[in-house]
């Protein structure tokens, strides 16, 4: 080795290191760690499954139309229609409030989450800045008018004036981009529909609800199963879990498990 030329002896121990590293990086060390998981977090490491899914992934419980299945407690909306393959936000702020002909804004979306909510659930499903039929209340300003845009004509506008001008429903084909674009809070003071049942998720793939929208769904549940409102409370509070570490997020119920747990009666 020592009367090899340096530059061998250089190319000889870069490859040692790889292959100590490889060892160690690439079969030590993830056994070892595969080996504690097992010991100490059997069913998380291997995915919580239920035999009907995994308890860490959000699915929908709807039927072949679409619809909410009315037994069942409803998951958080999915960007992704609950498709892991397809996981991922929408990537959508507050301020997309405007329709395309291609998609609908957050705004809308939210809204209309916000009223079939509301429907299923018989509550009000009014939010701020909704029009009464699901839709972002938004208009176009410019001078002289100002336009519904999220309205096509011949929809009849949410409001019939803003600062004296007469509003307008959006004429499909227009150019609106030039106009102030002011969104309308209306006068709406009691939120009755919880965020979380009208956003979707970062991943897409949300496995819990709120507290607050269990307890919306809850008389639902009960009426369509012809169980008592009390027992399918207490089956919320089984299912619910604490902040981590005690101080970190907010209590939230796993959908999946508590819909099974209906199901086992």
């Amino acid at each position: 080795m020592e009367h090899l030329p340096s530059w061998i002896r250089r190319h000889l121990t870069a490859l040692r290191a790889v292959a100590v590293l490889t060892v160690l990086l690439g079969l030590v060390y993830p056994l070892l760690t595969t080996g504690v998981a097992q010991a100490l977090f059997s069913d998380k490491a291997n995915g919580s499954m239920t035999g009907h899914g995994s308890a860490l992934v959000g699915q929908s419980f709807t039927g072949k139309d679409g619809a909410p299945v009315r037994k069942y407690f409803q998951s958080r909306p999915s960007a992704g229609d609950h498709d892991p393959t397809a996981t991922g936000a929408s990537n959508l702020g507050p301020e997309d409030v405007i329709d395309t002909p291609a998609r609908k804004s957050l705004l809308t979306q939210v809204c209309a989450r916000s009223l079939a909510v509301g429907e299923l659930e018989g509550v009000s499903g009014a939010r701020p800045y909704c029009t009464p039929d699901g839709i972002g209340a938004v208009l176009k300003v410019f001078p002289g008018r100002a336009v519904s845009v999220n309205q096509a004509c011949p929809a009849v506008p949410f409001v019939t004036s803003y600062e004296g001008l007469e509003v307008e429903c959006a004429r499909p084909g227009e150019d609106h981009a030039a106009g102030r674009t002011v969104p309308v809070r209306g006068n709406v003071t009691a939120v009755q529909v919880p965020a979380d049942a009208v956003t979707a998720g970062g991943s897409g793939l949300d496995p819990h609800i709120s507290v607050t929208y269990a307890d919306l769904q809850a008389p639902r549940v009960a009426r369509e199963r012809g169980l008592a409102l009390g027992r399918v409370r207490a089956l919320i509070g089984e299912h619910t879990t604490g902040r981590a570490l005690g101080f970190i997020g907010e209590p939230a119920v796993d959908v999946l498990e508590l819909n099974l747990a209906l199901d086992r009666g």
